[in-house]
């Protein structure tokens, strides 16, 4: 198994000492004075992973009562990969502040639900995730990767205090307000992310295929669960040399892999395993989607997977694989959802109609990438068109490749490319993909 990678921020700052406002009782030592750690805190948002929380940690227990929303200022970068060249990553005047939501708190540098105060030393600062900064994916390489040098900065613009010992007024000082920009100094703690366990699998050609894996936190092995497959777009594909490493960018990039573990999106409590494959894209789709497919029959065999709830669910250049292996392993899905694809062939679309594999298409009407007419337009006609070939009646056949077009006001951000976004906000669209 390989080592599971947490984004690293390793950047450090010399943190001075701070004297005490308050003196400590005789005989206590003194707490470590100043801002101990920066801990970013990530979560995969529609469009992919940023940092949505701050945990600060202090050299003791901080009395909340002192602490508001003008304490800290947060800024980070304001590039994103699918909009800005590379260079904006570290340009000082491509950054911003960010909206702080909620602060308090804690014993842990994590989250609370109910954003009210426990007694910790960790500060936790929530962030508006809406901000346009804070994107945690970059270019690299011809493709993207998961970003190993944060660009979070923090300020500590007022006094923090510790818990007095008595509960009532301030308490010492453990660390004096300044200017002083503040660095991540630990790994952020990446929501959901940490939770995927990250492999690779050697194929019978000798090729091994990193994947990411998500098993139900209850998962018992004597139940059957659907599983879905998720298939990347062309730049979350394997681009570094062969023994290089390009760990987790499939599941940071977009929403497809995460949202699975998660009610909220998927607005059913159903357990689901997940599989995120990482193709190196090396040779043709037909080539990738055999090693896909080699990788999919043994991960079905070592967990417990209803074999008639197979699942893929694509994102661009991922489209060509699932076409690629719908027409030559008829019956190895039992339902796709392809987002923002590429186009079928005609003999592909015949034989999707042949083995009668239900398919969702969606794509965006402006998309800059892949012009919608000749790409998901062309897929559902090809295929809707098979079906009536075959005989099937025009309800039979809309029943079997439905298709749903969005506009740019479907989007949050401005890429129309990444219809997965709109898709994968209507739960009706994955509840209809884990019926099938």
């Amino acid at each position: 198994m390989s080592n599971r990678k947490r984004l690293a921020a390793v950047s450090t700052v010399a943190l001075g000492a701070v004297l005490l406002a308050a003196s400590s009782p005789a005989g206590a030592a003194a707490p470590p004075q100043g801002i101990q750690n920066v801990i970013p805190i990530t979560e995969i948002l529609a469009y992919g992973q940023k940092v949505t929380a701050v945990a600060i940690e202090y050299g003791a227990d901080v009395n909340p009562r002192t602490l508001d929303l003008a304490s800290f200022t947060v800024s980070d970068s304001l590039y994103n990969f699918r909009f800005n060249p590379i260079a904006d990553l570290t340009d000082p005047t491509k950054r911003a502040d960010r909206t702080i939501t909620a602060i308090y708190t804690n014993d842990t540098p994590s989250l609370e639900e109910d954003q009210q105060s426990d007694t910790g030393k960790y500060v936790i600062i929530e962030l508006n995730p809406m901000d346009p900064g804070g994107s945690t994916v970059i270019a690299w390489n011809g493709g993207v990767k998961v970003n190993p040098d944060l660009q979070t900065r923090v300020i500590q613009n007022e006094a923090i205090h510790a818990q007095p010992g008595n509960g009532q007024g301030l308490g010492a000082t453990i660390a004096e307000g300044s200017s002083t920009e503040y660095v991540p100094t630990q790994p952020a703690m990446n929501l959901l992310y940490d939770d995927f366990v990250y492999e690779r699998y050697m194929t019978t050609s000798g090729t091994d295929v990193p994947y990411a894996y998500w098993l139900p936190a209850d998962y018992d092995p004597s139940k059957k669960y659907p599983v879905v497959v998720i298939l990347p777009g062309q730049g979350q594909g394997f681009l570094e040399n062969a023994t290089g490493n390009n760990e987790g960018v499939q599941v940071a990039s977009d929403i497809p892999a995460v949202a699975w573990l998660q009610e909220e999106w998927t607005d059913t409590d159903e357990d689901v395993i997940v599989l995120a494959v990482q193709n190196r894209r090396v040779g043709t789709s037909a080539t990738q989607a055999n090693l896909m497919v080699e990788l999919v029959n043994w991960f079905t065999t070592q967990y417990s997977v209803d074999t008639d709830r197979i699942y893929a669910s694509t994102v661009s250049y991922g489209s060509t694989l699932a076409w690629a292996a719908l027409a030559t392993y008829p019956g190895l899905f039992d339902g796709v959802l392809l987002t923002g694809g590429f186009a079928a062939s005609q003999t592909q679309a015949n034989a999707i109609a042949a083995s009668a594999t239900p398919i969702w298409i969606t794509h965006g009407t402006g998309d800059h990438l892949l012009n919608v007419a000749t790409t998901g337009q062309t897929s559902f006609n090809r295929i809707w068109n098979a079906y009536i070939t075959l005989g099937k009646t025009p309800a039979q056949a809309s029943k079997l490749v439905k298709y749903t077009e969005y506009p740019l006001s479907a989007f949050y951000e401005p890429d129309q490319h990444l219809a997965a976004a709109p898709t994968y906000a209507d739960s009706s669209i994955l509840k209809w993909l884990l019926a099938q």
